[in-house]
């Protein structure tokens, strides 16, 4: 049916996901299922034990806290689709819908980019000026910057979509991805994409390298003051403070870069449906666990929880 003009022809698209044999399916299910389950949990007990535990109140634990209820949102745009898809005989997802997961995978993935910069600024105060830490990063300056970084994501999203899905459509809907992920989908448009694909990549440079730079340069001063502490316990435990941010930015950033600042040529579809899995469902998991691990105080919290649930029981 043709629809009015700048529209899109077609009401639907398919997403070709991993597999199209059922019993591949249905091990993948059970696989991505376990994979989501542990996302969430891990996440969540992240957040529960942030709110329940006074002594996390701080800037750190609270940015940890909006990092996790990312991730959460963030591995929720594409894994329960992608679920029902494996099991179900048909994969297809209407038009609106797929505008709106593009939109959300892209606002909370934006989000999650320009956030790790303000956690950085945070272990950058934390260890270059320690003694000016709650007076430097007041509550007011957090809301706001953790605002900041929501605001610039779903902005740059909302761009980025509306770009893609006012192209026309016109002929085939079959998505070679587990979800509508832009260049995937834009690869389908009846015309030609370049000038879209060039403020894509603004928007990349804008949301992936600048902070990207903004995060080494933090690092840079903080591993200058790293050196002028004279104990090489003080040492360590000012780098064990940052290791933990360090990881999950590369854990986000490698991937994200590859598949979002290659060129054209390069593009497979195969290959990049396994590389998108890193930074949409893998590094979702591993953050908490990261951060769990290496964190006397998340450890601390979770013993007090449990004894307060003996008690209680």
């Amino acid at each position: 049916m043709l629809l009015e003009q700048n529209q899109s022809w077609v009401s639907e698209f398919i997403l070709l996901g991993f597999s199209s044999d059922p019993t591949s399916n249905r091990i993948l299910f059970i696989a991505f299922l376990l994979l989501y389950l542990s996302a969430i949990l891990g996440n969540g007990l992240i957040v529960t034990l942030i709110c329940l535990d006074s002594h996390l109140h701080t800037p750190m634990y609270f940015f940890l806290c909006i990092l996790s209820l990312l991730d959460m949102g963030y591995v929720t745009t594409t894994m329960p689709q992608m679920l029902v898809h494996l099991l179900a005989y048909s994969r297809t997802i209407s038009f609106a819908g797929c505008w709106l997961q593009m939109y959300m995978f892209g606002a909370l993935g934006l989000t999650e980019c320009i956030f790790f910069v303000v956690m950085a600024y945070d272990r950058y105060v934390a260890i270059c000026y320690p003694l000016r830490y709650t007076v430097i990063l007041s509550w007011d300056l957090c809301t706001q910057l953790a605002a900041g970084s929501w605001t610039c994501g779903f902005f740059f999203s909302l761009i980025h979509t509306f770009l893609t899905m006012r192209l026309p459509y016109c002929g085939p809907n079959v998505v070679n991805h587990y979800f509508c992920e832009g260049p995937s989908v834009r690869s389908l448009a009846c015309m030609d994409t370049h000038l879209i694909e060039m403020v894509d990549q603004v928007i990349t440079v804008f949301v992936i390298v600048t902070p990207l730079s903004l995060i080494l340069a933090s690092y840079i001063h903080i591993a200058l003051a790293i050196l002028k502490i004279k104990s090489t316990r003080g040492r360590c435990k000012a780098f064990s403070t940052c290791a933990s941010h360090l990881t999950v930015v590369t854990l986000l950033y490698t991937p994200a870069t590859y598949i979002y600042m290659k060129p054209k040529s390069n593009y497979s579809p195969e290959r990049d449906k396994r590389i998108s899995l890193l930074y949409n469902v893998f590094a979702a998991i591993l953050n908490p666990v990261v951060y769990s691990l290496r964190n006397k105080d998340i450890k601390g919290a979770f013993l007090k929880v449990m004894e307060r649930g003996r008690v209680t029981w």
